[in-house]
Parts: structure tokens; C-alpha cells; sequence
């Protein structure tokens, strides 16, 4: 979900506890249910489950592993004895709001079960919920590694091939489109929560704890981590689909250069950053922003916020884009393409064009789920 100050959802390096690929490799006790008598408190202070190692949660679900927390919920892995597969359950912290964000989380995952029976449409395969110790729990299928571990393991510092990127993508919005077929908002679309097999090859659509109807779209400036975040919901103008595909785009681009497209401490310097590499945003649009005179004066002049190098304080000052200096086509293909075959470089080409159509300023004019498919960086065999 997102925070109200929005300071914590800059990237910092996991503990290495809560990484799966750092899971600890110390033996995990046969499984046996706590006896309540035990324990005085099932929880920390914070309302987060204490997970134990070798617990059996609802008198089926060994665990074997913790892989990681986020503001809602604790996450395990472990094996189901009935089925003797690994799953993954979401155990939501013991708190009423975040109780009740669990329950509409699940109502939301069980519509796109219903809409996608065959589980063809690459978003992540929702089993069951039940209570443990006064916490709402969910089952998920388990999958391997979220998009970001795969960048650090695999392309650190210089991105993914192509080919990669392609499947994902193609995959990506194969999960899109469902959601729009059943008028779902992801809303928090960024590498974390994109999830791969442990072979690499299946990609699926994760977390949909910031997930609502599309016509739920309240203006809040803080939707979606912030480097992921489309400039509309800055602005404060009523959003719609485009906002995930705009959180894809910045996502692409990541994957293949292993840098992150937009980045600022806060909205106003998000906005900068965007314009640097997209050009000034339409006046007809700037116009319908309720929150638009945060940034942008009565003549539409951009004022951005930066620290002074001497006094640390933040100042403000008016900014002119007249064009691009940081465009997407220059950052892609600035390396050059020395050693490229020419199919390749076509192939980048069609990449760069692709992401154009992800990030254009004005959401009507962004590429949908469908029009993604059809685009021939995803066509191409």
C-alpha cells in the first residue's frame, strides 16, 4: 500500500533475512501446532505475527521459511501436507484497517480467479484464506524470485537481454488485461511485485493489496510507489488503467538498463525528472489537476524544489523545459549500438518506440493492455 508522508518507498537493500534467496539454510523443525498455553503473545508490538520455523498453521501448513514483510502482512513459505506442494501465505498484520484491506484484497483476487478458471492470464493463483491466531491468513502458489531479486542476480548494473524482457512484458500484460476485463485498478505495479518461476520462464502479477475497482479512483498523491508513480496522479486528475501501464513502462525500461527511469525525493522532483526525459506536460491537461498549482503557477511555469548546496535549505525556482535533455531513445540507445546486428538494433528500436507509447504524458493516449499485445516488440517470435 502506500504511505501518507511517502519516504518509504525508496529502495533500500532487504536484510538478508527477508530475502528469499538469502533464506536461512538452518534445519527447520517437523512440524507440530503451538500450544497456546506457551506463549503469553502470538505477536510483536507492531501487530505482525511471530513466525516460527517448523510451526503448523491451521493443522496443515508447515513452515519452512520467512520470506519478508511489508506494512500490511508477514510472508512465509511452506509446505501444505495435504497437497505436499510449497505455498505462500500472506499473514495480515492485527490491525482492523489492515484486516479489512486483507478482506477486500481477497474479494478482488477471487473475482480475477473466476474471470481466469484455467489460470492462463499470468496473476498470481489465490488458493484460500483462513484465521490463525486472531490474523487473517492468505494462500498463494509459491513462486521463486520477485523481478528486483532477478535484476540484482542476474543483470546488476547492466539489465536484462531483450528476449527476457519481451516474455515478461507479453506476460505482464496478459495480467493487464484481465484486470481490465474485470475493471481492476492494480495500482503498485513495480519489479517487487511482479514474481517469476524458478526456472525463470513464468511471470506472474503479485500483491494486489493496493488493487480496487476503477471506480473507486479517489485523487491521493501518494498511489503507487513513487518511481512508478504516473505524473496524473501528482497532478491530481482523475485516473484510470493507464496508471499501471504507466508503472509498467518505468519498469521495463529498469529491467533493461538496471537504473531506475524517474527518481525524486517527493512528488514535485518526480515531476522534474519526468520532464526531463518526456518534455513539458499539456497545458489542457495541467489545467484538469486539482493539485496542480502545488507545482505549477496561473501561467503554467514549473517551480521546482531543490536544496540549496549551502544552506541545506529548499528552495524554490522557476524551471523551463524546452526540450528533453534525458529522452528515453537517448538513454537506451546511448551506449550505441557498435556490436549490435542490425536485427538487434531494429529490435531495440521497437523496444524504445514500445516504452514511448507506455509513458505518453497524456493517459488517453497511452497504449492499453490489448494495444500492448498487438505492438510488434511483443509480435516479434
Amino acid at each position: 500500500m502506500f504511505a501518507e508522508d511517502d519516504d518509504d518507498d525508496m529502495f533500500a537493500e532487504d536484510p538478508k533475512d527477508d530475502h528469499p534467496s538469502h533464506a536461512s539454510a538452518m534445519a527447520v523443525p517437523q512440524p507440530q501446532e503451538l500450544d497456546i498455553s506457551m506463549m503469553d503473545n502470538w505477536d510483536d508490538p507492531e501487530g505482525y505475527y511471530n513466525v516460527r520455523l517448523g510451526e503448523l498453521i491451521n493443522g496443515r501448513y508447515h513452515v519452512t521459511q520467512t520470506l519478508g514483510k511489508g506494512m500490511f502482512s508477514a510472508v512465509v513459505r511452506a509446505t501444505d501436507s495435504k497437497t505436499n506442494k510449497l505455498v505462500a501465505i500472506k499473514i495480515i498484520r492485527q490491525n482492523d484497517t489492515m484486516r479489512k484491506a486483507g478482506m477486500k484484497e481477497i474479494d478482488i483476487l477471487e473475482q480475477l480467479h473466476e474471470a481466469d478458471p484455467e489460470d492462463k492470464k499470468h496473476v498470481i493463483k489465490f488458493e484460500r484464506y483462513f484465521e490463525h491466531k486472531g490474523h487473517l491468513c492468505m494462500v498463494f502458489e509459491n513462486l521463486s524470485l520477485n523481478l528486483r531479486e532477478v535484476l540484482k542476480k542476474f543483470g546488476r548494473d547492466v539489465g536484462l537481454n531483450l528476449g527476457a524482457i519481451r516474455a515478461y512484458a507479453q506476460q505482464i500484460f496478459l495480467g493487464l488485461s484481465l484486470m481490465r476485463k474485470c475493471n481492476i485498478l492494480h495500482a503498485d505495479l513495480k519489479p517487487d511485485n511482479l514474481l517469476v518461476s524458478e526456472q525463470l520462464n513464468v511471470l506472474k502479477v503479485c500483491d494486489l493489496g493496493s488493487a480496487s475497482s476503477a471506480s473507486d479512483n479517489e485523487i491521493t498523491p501518494y498511489l503507487v510507489s513513487r518511481f512508478y508513480r504516473a505524473p496524473e496522479i501528482i497532478l491530481g486528475i482523475p485516473y484510470d488503467y493507464a496508471i499501471d501501464v504507466w508503472s509498467i513502462g518505468c519498469t521495463l525500461f529498469e529491467l533493461y538498463t538496471g537504473k531506475i527511469l524517474f527518481t525524486g525525493r517527493n512528488n514535485n522532483q518526480m515531476l522534474r525528472s519526468i520532464m526531463e526525459c518526456r518534455g513539458k506536460y499539456p497545458p489542457k491537461l495541467l489545467r484538469r489537476g486539482s493539485l496542480a498549482h502545488l507545482h505549477f503557477d496561473d501561467m503554467l511555469n514549473f517551480h521546482g524544489t531543490e536544496e540549496d548546496k549551502i544552506t541545506g535549505r529548499l528552495v524554490t525556482k522557476i524551471v523551463d523545459f524546452k526540450k528533453p535533455t534525458r529522452d528515453i531513445k537517448t538513454r537506451l540507445m546511448g551506449k550505441g549500438t557498435r556490436g549490435m546486428s542490425d536485427v538487434e538494433v531494429k529490435d531495440l528500436q521497437s523496444f524504445v518506440d514500445f516504452l514511448d507509447r507506455c509513458l505518453s504524458l497524456n493517459p488517453e493516449k497511452r497504449c492499453t493492455p490489448t494495444e500492448a499485445l498487438k505492438h510488434p516488440f511483443l509480435t516479434r517470435k
